[in-house]
């Protein structure tokens, strides 16, 4: 064996160990892969990633996904190898609070990570938008003679994976969109942690994606360096496709007695048989974490070479694209920054009594098209809805292999794929992306919204038909516990507008929100326009809630009624029948009810004054609404499912009327 190759085996076998030894000091996690993946790794992140420890956010540095996000030990392992920030204190916290060391990986909390993984199948999605988000912003500002933006896309995703759902949509998607930078390794291990993926699956994977317009590759031992070196070279050399690369490995490599088993995947191997495995490795080592320090000084020698001659090159291809291009370097640094244009607040559309009695779904396909010429990171698209989520971009181009510069997005009907590769774009920078559904459809892509709240990933979700409102389509298509469960995933924000004014401020506040994603919850009936003027009342959305109708001839309200959206006019609407029978109440239109738990005492109490009854209503689960209701208070919701009929029936049936609004407030009052 040659030094290098001794070397190689060596750096290798550290991160083996180390994975073995994380995994027992934590007494849980996942050793069974990365001492399976080592040699994937070493041979990716010292050859082939382009990537440089010192500046870990460069920004045409290529992305890496590790969608099995249970070997995370693996990437940890690399990272610390590579020379990132992290120590081997930071390993030996495997798994414990507050270490730079999750379970799994977490964006923003290890130096190194680019998107959370964990839930399989999500990163496959993510490194999908990602390379989407790289091609888009290529064509946009490459230059002939200035490639500013021109990196690829990594993956390496499990059998869990590839079994997930998500995995066929994302994956059909990325072949359908050419995108030939995305290049993904599959582990074919044959394990699952019940036992042989023969239990539950016997698909040919290579036909599958084979089928999607992939490029597929094999390699037939993962600990051939070269056959990954070849691999990845013929991966490159086609464009136009993206490129799976089955590569056959042993789950728990060198482990005497767990090697190939189902019980090298998610246990510690324990003490005896690390020993064992690190005698079979050829480790002379007998101490938990030891890094020798020749097997660093070679990883990382090889890494500062490639990455800081990689980095500098493109410093002085950036300064010469600066030179040549000045506004498009400008205007690059702003959306890589996450700054919003100037003043692009100033094209929102302004709506009155004349045009200002739609649909919310329809003020947000007004306001859409209005700043989306003057925000051009704002892209985005439908899941095969766009003439129903009204999300489309007037005359501009669809995006795909043919206009890679375009701005609507046809994800198809894959609401899960569609909202991961959302994070994928958001995660990559140099945009703001936003997707429509029907709200009852944000089931099937909820693990992706959890996801982008847990990253906190400013993307936007465009959902329309939010309640019994949408009604001959009936219970299938009614969403009830929909806004409810949304607004229980932390760093969420939810907004439900009344009307066209409050919808144009939703989209404000969507646009600005830079701290995680944001649901529109829109109507597909129309909605009266709400004369505020005649009310006195100025749209607060940044507060979340506001006093919409004044208390009769200014007296101290008796009542107070809380609505959201389309809810919002029928409140105001029990509110006068009340007045006509001198009863005072106050109407407050709730946005946002996570902005207003947001805001300080003093604001709350002044809209909801102490000791007033409160009833809220809204045509969905009341659950979220028992917070606001004070010491008497009631709230007439829905907790049934709907039914096929027109909106107005189904309305009445159900009791969201004035008339059931005032009876609950009489009752409280007397």
């Amino acid at each position: 064996m040659a030094a290098s190759d001794a070397l190689d085996l060596l750096a290798i076998n550290t991160v083996r160990t180390l994975a073995m030894d994380a995994v027992q000091a934590a007494d849980s996690g996942h050793p069974g892969t990365p001492m399976a993946l080592a040699p994937l790794a070493y041979a990716l992140f010292t050859r082939h990633v382009r990537h440089a420890p010192s500046n870990p956010h460069w920004q045409d540095r290529d992305r890496f996904v590790l969608s099995a996000g249970h070997a995370s030990m693996l990437l940890y392992g690399t990272l610390f190898m590579s020379g990132y920030e992290l120590t081997l204190d930071d390993l030996k916290q495997f798994r414990q609070w507050n270490s730079k060391t999750p379970g799994h990986p977490e964006v923003g909390h290890t130096p190194g990570v680019e998107t959370t993984t964990g839930p399989l199948g999500q990163g496959i999605a993510n490194a999908v938008g990602l390379a989407l988000a790289e091609r888009t912003l290529a064509a946009t500002f490459n230059k002939p003679g200035h490639a500013v933006i021109d990196h690829y896309t990594w993956f390496i995703a499990g059998d869990g994976c590839l079994m997930e759902g998500i995995s066929h949509e994302a994956s059909s998607f990325a072949g359908h969109q050419k995108l030939g930078k995305l290049i993904g390794f599959f582990d074919d291990n044959s394990i699952t942690i019940d036992g042989r993926t023969s239990l539950s699956c016997s698909d040919d994977v290579a036909k599958r994606f084979d089928a999607y317009g992939w490029q597929v590759l094999h390699i037939a031992d993962v600990n051939d360096l070269t056959a990954i070196d070849r691999a990845v070279a013929e991966a490159k050399a086609d464009a136009q496709r993206p490129s799976l690369i089955i590569t056959k490995s042993q789950i728990g490599f060198g482990s005497p007695n767990r090697a190939g088993t189902s019980k090298a995947h998610g246990e510690p191997l324990g003490k005896d048989e690390i020993a064992l495995t690190k005698q079979a490795l050829g480790w002379p080592h007998t101490a938990p974490f030891v890094v020798p320090e020749e097997a660093v000084a070679h990883w990382r020698s090889q890494v500062a070479a490639r990455g800081e001659a990689a980095h500098k090159e493109w410093m002085q291809r950036f300064a010469a694209f600066t030179k040549a291009n000045p506004d498009d370097a400008k205007e690059l640094g702003r959306r890589w920054h996450g700054d919003l244009p100037t003043n692009w607040g100033s094209h929102l559309p302004t709506f009155d009594a004349s045009n200002g009695s739609v649909a919310s779904r329809a003020a947000s396909g007004t306001i859409i098209n209005a700043i989306a010429p003057h925000v051009p990171e704002l892209v985005g698209g439908s899941a095969d809805l766009a003439g129903s989520n009204l999300t489309a971009v007037k005359g501009a181009e669809a995006i795909s292999a043919e206009h890679p510069d375009g701005r609507n997005l046809f994800f198809g009907i894959r609401e899960h794929a569609m909202g991961a590769i959302m994070n994928g774009m958001a995660l990559h920078g140099g945009f703001i992306p936003y997707g429509g559904t029907f709200l009852v459809f944000a089931d099937y892509m909820r693990p992706a919204i959890r996801l982008a709240a847990l990253m906190k990933q400013h993307v936007i979700y465009v959902f329309t038909h939010d309640s019994i409102g949408l009604g001959e389509d009936g219970p299938t298509h009614q969403p009830v516990e929909h806004i409810t469960s949304l607004r229980c995933i932390p760093n969420l924000l939810v907004l439900r507008p009344a009307d066209s004014v409050e919808t144009v401020e939703a989209w404000r506040v969507a646009m600005e929100h830079k701290t995680g994603p944001v649901a529109l919850i829109l109507t597909r009936q129309k909605l009266p326009f709400i004369d505020r003027a005649a009310r006195t009342a100025a749209v607060h959305a940044s507060h979340g809630a506001y006093v919409l109708g004044n208390t009769l001839d200014g007296t101290y309200p008796l009542a107070i009624i809380l609505a959201s959206g389309s809810e919002v006019s029928i409140a105001l609407a029990a509110q006068q029948q009340l007045a006509d029978e001198d009863i005072s109440v106050r109407v407050v239109s709730a946005l946002s009810l996570e902005l207003f738990a947001q805001q300080d005492k003093k604001f709350r109490d002044a809209v909801l004054p102490a000791g007033v009854p409160r009833v809220a209503i809204e045509a969905g689960h009341p659950m979220s609404w028992y917070r606001w209701l004070g010491d008497r208070g009631t709230v007439i919701g829905i907790e049934t499912f709907g039914a096929s009929a027109p909106a107005p029936k189904l309305y009445a049936e159900y009791g969201l009327t004035a008339g059931r609004i005032c009876e609950a407030v009489k009752a409280l009052i007397t």
